[in-house]
């Protein structure tokens, strides 16, 4: 059963806090695809592959369910740098 981005939001938004979240389903409306971009406070400290592993964690039922899913993951401060580098 392919997954929505409702359900993605809900499961990431119930396990931690969130400044900003975009979901993009890049296969064309079949669910398959996913690709997020994640800011939290709740990052803070952690190295870009604990983040990942624990979004992973977090949608573990949701991606087995999917072909790809890519992540980005910004604390508040590097989501800033990230966007302020966007648009030069």
């Amino acid at each position: 059963m392919p997954i929505n981005t409702e359900e993605l939001e809900m499961a990431i938004r119930h396990a931690l806090p969130v400044s900003h979240l975009y979901i993009e389903d890049e296969s064309n409306g079949c669910g398959e695809n996913y690709s997020i971009v994640l800011v939290s406070e709740s990052f803070e400290g952690k190295s870009t592959l604990a983040r990942h592993r624990w979004i992973n964690e977090v949608l573990k039922s949701e991606i087995a369910q999917m072909h790809a899913f890519t992540q980005k993951t910004f604390t508040p401060k590097q989501y800033e740098t990230y966007l302020g580098n966007q648009n030069k």
